[in-house]
């Protein structure tokens, strides 16, 4: 636990004492500190919520103990939430990967009257206090619409998913099937399951590009995971082609980050969707420090362009993720091209 010393001293003794990887500043609050795991290191949105984080625990936005990293193994997510409550964790932000199997540690925090806030991924079951997190259906819906309007309602798809034990990649998975069996029956579509990791989704691509060389399109459900191996797989192939020439395939993506942007302006991607990293961090200590506050809230708009819906086992702020495309890609209210400069 740690002491109540300041500033350089006491981010030292931390190291020293426990090879930390930082120092949370900020005095306690009335409520007591909130202890947050991050979920994983492995791709470049997670890195960029996590540093988002850490700006606003350097801001004194609440008072928080030192972070732990679950590397997307839920049982670690259980054993750094236990030691975090251990240590006097008042309130948990967790964002488990595993949403299925995370409820058995949610109806402990709740007997211990220890909220929680889930960042990203909406729990299958346990109380939360709040979920902070972009509508997943909307996102496999806008991926659907874009694609099959850019390929004329003809043509074949591959579909890079993430982890189908997580509600992202079902909510995703389930919409964009949705929608192409609704809207663009004559499109085929490859489903090619993940498990969110990369090297993965590189080689079931590759025998699917073995099997079939006219694939027209492809969903990345995650470019923080899957976008480096999907053009360095397509460059090999000499299947990378600028957007607007003849062979291009068309490619829409979701996360948002730096290099997503990049690759739409050199025209190796067309689209993806802005999975706001910068807002995820923000409410999330917003409401972990609601939470012990006291504070409670309603379904319906909120003051900073969301809105609030009720869930079997809570609320859940559904915030904003644009459609980023050639035509925006400059935009300063994107988070990506804020974050390139640190702000």
């Amino acid at each position: 636990m740690r002491s109540r010393k300041t500033g350089a001293a006491a981010c030292a003794a931390l190291l020293a004492a426990a090879a930390l990887a930082g120092c949370n500043r900020g005095s306690d609050a009335a409520g007591g500190r909130i202890g947050i795991d991050m979920p994983r290191t492995d791709t470049d949105f997670w890195n960029s919520y996590q540093q988002y984080v850490e700006k606003g625990l350097d801001r004194g936005e609440v008072s928080a103990l030192p972070l732990s990293n679950s590397q997307n193994d839920i049982s670690k997510v259980v054993s750094n939430v236990q030691a975090l409550t251990d240590q006097g964790a008042k309130a948990i932000v967790m964002a488990p990967q595993d949403t299925g199997a995370i409820a058995a540690e949610l109806d402990r925090l709740a007997e211990k009257k220890i909220p929680v806030v889930s960042v990203d991924t909406r729990p299958d079951e346990g109380r939360v206090y709040m979920v902070v997190r972009a509508d997943n259906r909307a996102y496999g819906e806008k991926s659907c619409e874009y694609l099959g309007r850019r390929l004329g309602g003809r043509g074949r798809i591959a579909e890079l998913q993430g982890d189908l034990s997580s509600i992202n990649g079902r909510d995703r998975s389930e919409a964009f099937a949705s929608c192409m069996k609704k809207k663009f029956p004559k499109i085929t579509v490859h489903e090619l399951a993940t498990d969110w990791k990369g090297e993965v989704a590189s080689a079931k691509l590759q025998s699917l590009l073995a099997q079939h060389k006219d694939i027209d399109g492809i969903y990345l459900q995650a470019g923080g995971a899957f976008l480096q191996p999907t053009l360095a797989l397509l460059e090999q192939r000499k299947l990378l082609r600028p957007a607007g020439s003849a062979g291009h395939i068309t490619i829409i993506s979701n996360d948002g980050i730096p290099d997503e942007l990049a690759a739409i302006r050199a025209g190796k991607i067309d689209a993806t969707l802005s999975q706001p990293a910068d807002l995820y961090a923000k409410y999330a200590l917003f409401y972990a420090k609601a939470s012990l506050d006291g504070k409670t809230f309603k379904p319906g708009p909120t003051d900073h362009g969301s809105t609030i819906v009720k869930i079997e086992n809570g609320l859940e702020d559904q915030l904003p993720a644009p459609l980023v495309t050639k035509d925006n890609v400059d935009d300063r209210a994107l988070w990506a091209n804020q974050f390139d400069k640190g702000q």
